[in-house]
């Protein structure tokens, strides 16, 4: 098993663009199992830099929409767009009828259908008005932890009993993985909530509450999709991950906001 420290580096040189030193070992199942429970840390990080790009803008004359639609290019460019890559696909799969191999065959398919263009807009807009928002009332660490949690999906979608629909690609190399790590990095979730709620008077219990649902509200609702896209496809893609993660975001976001 590899130690946190390489499965950190190797999610990191997977997920983001950063310019590190390539993984020598060769991708198994052992290292894509420990690369997912890695995920929340990427998102960590990559939310921290979100966040700090927002603080960086906001004494700008930048209106607030603008500073949302720079945060969601940056986290879009910081990952590749992967994620965005992977929710259209997600999404023009199960727009269509049919048996899990046509649905897979849709998501194979080469450009974007409507259904995917459809939902990567609506997902980028609730993005980017959110972002914008969290900026404009100084809410640095609430973009940081929306960022990070939405990235426990990808966890929860790698869950033990979710094979793989495909015996190759992303999906092969890390599905039926994870199990401690849900409950881990749930509970790490719920002590990052409690940190919404603290400002200068202390600990404002009825924010903290809300941070702690919208938690609950993200794992439920990937624990959801993610076996549906499952059902859909017959397995788990990395497409599905990539989706899951963006609805993350997207769900935490307008959960913070509410």
């Amino acid at each position: 098993m590899p130690s946190p420290v390489r499965a950190v580096h190797v999610a990191l040189s997977w997920l983001t663009v950063m310019p590190l030193p390539q993984p020598r070992a060769a991708m198994d199942r052992e290292v894509g199992a420990a690369v997912m429970s890695a995920v929340p840390v990427v998102g960590a990080i990559l939310g921290a830099m979100a966040a700090g790009l927002a603080a960086v803008l906001s004494p700008t004359d930048l209106p607030p929409a603008m500073i949302g639609i720079l945060v969601v290019v940056a986290l879009a460019l910081g990952t590749r767009g992967m994620h965005i890559d992977g929710l259209s696909d997600t999404a023009d799969g199960l727009g269509c009828y049919g048996p899990p191999e046509r649905v897979a065959e849709v998501m194979r398919g080469g450009p974007a259908g409507p259904f995917g263009v459809a939902t990567v807009v609506a997902v980028m807009i609730v993005q980017t008005i959110g972002f914008g928002t969290l900026a404009a009332g100084h809410r640095w660490y609430e973009i940081g932890f929306a960022v990070a949690l939405g990235r426990i999906v990808a966890v929860i979608g790698s869950r033990r009993g979710l094979p793989a629909a495909h015996p190759e690609g992303f999906g092969a190399l890390v599905a039926d993985s994870q199990r401690t790590s849900i409950v881990v990095w749930g509970a790490v979730a719920m002590l990052g909530a409690l940190a919404v709620g603290w400002g200068p008077d202390g600990l404002s219990v009825p924010e903290a509450i809300q941070a702690m649902i919208v938690v609950a509200a993200v794992i439920g609702a990937g624990w959801w999709f993610t076996a549906h896209c499952a059902r859909r496809i017959g397995g788990l893609t990395g497409d599905v991950l990539g989706a899951g993660i963006e609805l993350g975001v997207t769900v935490s976001v307008i959960g913070l906001l509410i």
